[in-house]
């Protein structure tokens, strides 16, 4: 393998592994002996690269300005391709908008030769079976899962009854066929998964649940597991 590339190869690893990182997986990722990566990881530092860290210990790298950006291999960028065109089929016109704004950033900062990889990508996505429309809460979804503020709703269930709910939403999952709210019910003081479509009369509270969507969500999705098995 070419120098250049191995230090590329490196960059990449302590990028994406968590830190710190030891020699030894550094050399296991990149394919060469920790003596090798030890002089490759000198000629990083030598060459601008902020890398905390010694032997022994493990290493973390400090982003800088200076350092070569991230490249997408060929596979990858077909991965980034398919995946922001799922992303607008989903039938939610913000998301759709925002995956193409993304995808032409992204785009737009990459060497011509892998632009035009991505403008002729050969993976392509189609739905015969369409979701319906989104509602128009599912932006009010978001923010109020971003944000950690709680939702008031009426809801319909499949039997047809309707109540007023107090939700924690969490997080938003995009089926097959629906999408459905990861919630906290604080009417039934636990969690439930609410069908977007059923939700109506949508509105923002004052109560916070923040700090807590992420360890309800982390619980949540734990216990779906647990189901499943």
């Amino acid at each position: 393998m070419a120098r250049a590339d191995r230090l590329f190869r490196l960059l990449s690893a302590l990028r994406m592994l968590p830190q710190p990182v030891t020699a030894a997986r550094l050399a296991d990722e990149t394919g060469v002996s920790e003596r090798t990566l030890y002089r490759d990881i000198n000629a990083l530092r030598a060459g601008g690269a902020l890398i905390d860290g010694e032997a022994g210990v493990g290493y973390t790298l400090t982003e800088d300005p200076a350092l070569p950006p991230q490249m997408f291999t060929r596979l990858e960028v077909e991965a980034l391709v398919l995946g922001l065109a799922e992303v607008g089929m989903a039938r939610d016109p913000a998301l759709a908008k925002a995956a193409a704004q993304a995808q032409a950033k992204i785009i737009a900062t990459l060497p011509d030769r892998v632009q035009r990889q991505a403008i002729h990508a050969v993976s392509r996505t189609y739905r015969y079976e369409r979701r319906a429309p989104l509602p128009p809460h599912m932006q009010l979804l978001r923010e109020a899962a971003w944000d950690e503020c709680a939702l008031d709703l009426t809801y319909r269930d499949l039997a047809g009854q309707v109540t007023d709910r107090r939700i924690w939403p969490l997080g938003v999952v995009f089926l097959d066929r629906e999408v459905q709210c990861l919630a906290f019910c604080c009417l039934r003081q636990d969690f439930r998964r609410f069908k977007v479509a059923q939700m109506d009369a949508v509105r923002l509270t004052d109560e916070s649940f923040r700090p807590r969507r992420v360890p309800l969500l982390r619980d949540f999705i734990g216990q779906l597991r647990e189901t499943r098995r």
